[in-house]
């Protein structure tokens, strides 16, 4: 009775291990919103990076301080503006500027050696003035010029957690404010990171506050787990109206994964314990922006065949797929497709030919984590894609609990006489499946 549990509990620990090894001194840059820092759940964040930061990966922070900055321009009656993003403020704003910024790293600091590590704030940031860009005179906002690539290097492999400021330094010490999220964007690209993070509260690209592209999957709460290159120029396409803070976050993330950041992942930093979710799971908890290559389809190997009988096997319980024995699969594994993503098996299925006529897709099975990412019907479609190429007539499928799902593919009810006779010679009234077919030409 509890094998179902366990399975799944040894099933999440797996995944860890898998991630822990894959991601082991990996760069990840965490934008943190001084929003978040300012929140009850700093201290739960602070203690989730220490942890990410002991599993081995190198870290480096990078916090934001427009609150800080906010509070300390009004006490002084010094009134700013934004354009694009920057902050624009006469000269005399920035020692104020700069030592609000510096506060919010010192907190980001003294948490972190409450977690007994050492993070260390540096001046590593080269910056240069925007100057006047379009009859717009940037004042005191900086853009990067270059990063102190050496002394980084040297801070992580000390093992210790480097803090961004968001201000840059001119070759003769003049002080720039440049905004903490292309900052971080910039530090991440500059480093070619593995991740980048933005934490940012109620961070939710959900059909709630967005307008959701139908060939978009969404998670069962309705949010957008993620989204490819493609599918985010969809996105933004949609949604280009709205006035939202997420908005240029996932402008800045296009941007690091089309330079060479691995992944761009927006977080919910209300939610606890969004950040390991995030980083040692397949689908995490936030939205993860990435290229055409997170998850993909191949061939099955002999050395797959474990990882699909453990894959195909709750389908087995519930009556779904037939049972498949160990010498069957392999007899029959250059049949299979598999769905790798991250290095773990997610989704599986066959193309079974009986004759130069007819093919039957069988043993379509996707692991329920990623069953709302459309992974199923693109396994059918390369299936049928595959089918084409070698001219088959039609492929089949023999279902006793999916119809509907095989119905909105395309495929259409027809008499189980019209199977290949080895086939039929293996169909039973007792189980009872019913056969769908799609013609292919």
């Amino acid at each position: 009775m509890q094998e179902k549990p366990i399975l799944e509990k040894a099933e999440r620990i797996r995944d860890v291990i898998r991630y822990i090894k894959r991601f082991k001194n990996a760069a990840v840059v965490i934008h943190i919103d001084d929003d978040i820092i300012d929140s009850p759940l700093f201290v739960s964040h602070i203690r989730d990076i220490a942890l990410i930061h002991q599993a081995g990966l190198r870290v480096i922070i990078v916090p934001g301080a427009r609150k800080k900055i906010d509070e300390v321009l009004s006490q002084n009656g010094i009134s700013w503006t934004f354009e694009h993003g920057c902050r624009i403020t006469p000269n005399e704003a920035i020692p104020l500027i700069r030592n609000a910024a510096f506060d919010a790293a010192n907190v980001v600091m003294t948490s972190l050696a409450g977690e007994n590590l050492t993070a260390v704030i540096g001046n590593w940031v080269r910056a240069r003035g925007k100057g006047v860009l379009s009859g717009v005179d940037f004042g005191t906002a900086g853009e990067i010029d270059k990063l102190d690539d050496s002394t980084i290097q040297t801070v992580l492999d000390n093992g210790f957690i480097p803090i961004f400021p968001c201000i840059g330094w001119s070759l003769n010490g003049k002080p720039y404010n440049i905004s903490s999220s292309q900052l971080a964007s910039q530090i991440a690209i500059h480093l070619q990171a593995d991740k980048l993070f933005f934490l940012l509260p109620n961070a939710e690209l959900s059909e709630n506050y967005f307008t959701i592209p139908s060939d978009i999957g969404l998670s069962p709460e309705g949010c957008i787990p993620a989204m490819n290159l493609e599918e985010l120029d969809e996105f933004l396409k949609a949604n280009k109206k709205k006035n939202e803070k997420i908005l240029p976050l996932l402008h800045l993330a296009k941007k690091a994964v089309t330079s060479g950041v691995t992944r761009v992942h927006i977080l919910n930093g209300s939610i606890e314990g969004t950040l390991p979710c995030e980083i040692f799971s397949d689908l995490g908890s936030g939205t993860m922006i990435y290229k055409s290559n997170y998850g993909k389809f191949r061939a099955m190997r002999r050395e797959d065949i474990s990882a699909v009988l453990s894959l195909i096997r709750p389908f087995v319980r519930k009556g779904i797929l037939l049972p498949r024995t160990e010498k069957q699969m392999e007899a029959e594994y250059n049949d299979f497709i598999v769905y790798e993503l991250d290095g773990a098996i997610r989704a599986c299925a066959a193309l079974h030919m009986y004759d130069r006529t007819q093919a039957e897709i069988a043993a379509v099975a996707v692991d329920e984590n990623c069953s709302h990412i459309g992974v199923g019907p693109k396994m059918i479609e390369y299936l049928i894609e595959k089918a084409k190429t070698i001219s088959i007539e039609s492929v089949f499928i023999l279902t006793t609990r999916t119809a509907d799902w095989f119905e909105k593919q395309g495929f259409v009810p027809d008499e189980i006489n019209t199977l290949p006779q080895k086939r039929l010679e293996k169909w039973t009234p007792e189980r009872g499946s019913k056969l769908f077919r799609l013609q292919l030409r």
